[in-house]
């Protein structure tokens, strides 16, 4: 193997890797958003940290989400989840 074939191998090499990083980062920091969105939502004391509930409250929204009433869904939980937001940085806002 040449030289140069080999430098350009290692260059390859490490933009995959640089590659796969930054694509687990932005896995990781999805993922820690959602666990954020479920204690935001109270859900875990409200479930008393019990995860087969909370998977098993995910698997049922999955299920209306594959359903027929996929879109009223979305459209009242997006309502819903805009509205507590907004009522969550008013709070902040005014120092609460």
């Amino acid at each position: 193997m040449t030289a140069r074939r080999h430098r350009i191998e290692l260059t390859r090499a490490r933009h995959d890797a640089r590659e796969w990083i930054v694509k687990r980062r932005e896995r990781t920091r999805q993922l820690i958003e959602l666990g954020g969105l479920v204690a935001k939502a109270g859900l875990i004391d409200l479930t008393d940290d019990d995860r087969a509930v909370l998977f098993g409250a995910f698997l049922q929204v999955a299920g209306k989400l594959s359903g027929e009433e996929r879109e009223q869904a979305l459209l009242i939980w997006r309502r819903r989840g805009k509205r507590a937001f907004e009522e969550d940085a008013q709070a902040k806002a005014d120092g609460g």
